[in-house]
């Protein structure tokens, strides 16, 4: 199995990556703004206790909690993330192709799988997104707010993995 972005070339990817985690890093620094108004006590992580709410009890805790001036924050920063996730999933996955061949064979097929995972993690972001915007919007089934959990706990699993992946890649010295 290859990298999902092994198509770019060699000489181009650290230009691009760079490029991506300075616009990335920029996007982090409005989610911090889009995020402060949904801190409250019943939503201490702001989206993130949305996120991972799992019962329609606790996100209608977390949307009632919030006025409607931090709801309209929440739904642009559901919408604002679908350009978010597209940039974070392709940084990550780059970062995790450049660790991997830093390091030879196994480090490269570990870090091909890792690649995919994190587009994959970009992908069930955007379903999270999905349900959480049915949930603010009272479309809700049932099952959104459990749909947003688990895809959100999978999402920040496979991108811990790929950030710790490509992190140890950069810093470990090659033999």
């Amino acid at each position: 199995m290859s990298h999902p972005l092994d198509f770019i070339p060699t000489s181009s990817r650290k230009k691009i990556f760079f490029s991506l985690l300075a616009l990335t890093l920029v996007l982090v620094g409005v989610f911090q703004l889009l995020d402060a108004p949904l801190q409250n006590p019943v939503s201490p992580s702001g989206i993130v206790s949305f996120e991972l709410a799992g019962t329609m009890e606790r996100a209608d805790a977390i949307i009632q909690s919030w006025d409607a001036r931090a709801q309209l924050f929440a739904a642009f920063g559901l919408g604002f993330d679908y350009l978010f996730l597209i940039v974070y999933g392709i940084t990550i996955s780059l970062g995790v192709l450049m660790a991997g061949e830093k390091h030879g064979r196994k480090f490269v097929k570990v870090g091909n799988y890792l690649g995919w995972g994190v587009l994959f993690a970009a992908l069930l972001d955007a379903l999270e997104n999905l349900a959480l915007w049915r949930l603010l919007s009272g479309w809700a089934q049932p099952h959104c707010p459990l749909v947003a959990a688990i895809s959100a706990k999978i999402k920040f699993s496979l991108l811990l993995l790929g950030l710790g992946f490509s992190l140890f890649g950069w810093l470990w010295k090659k033999k």
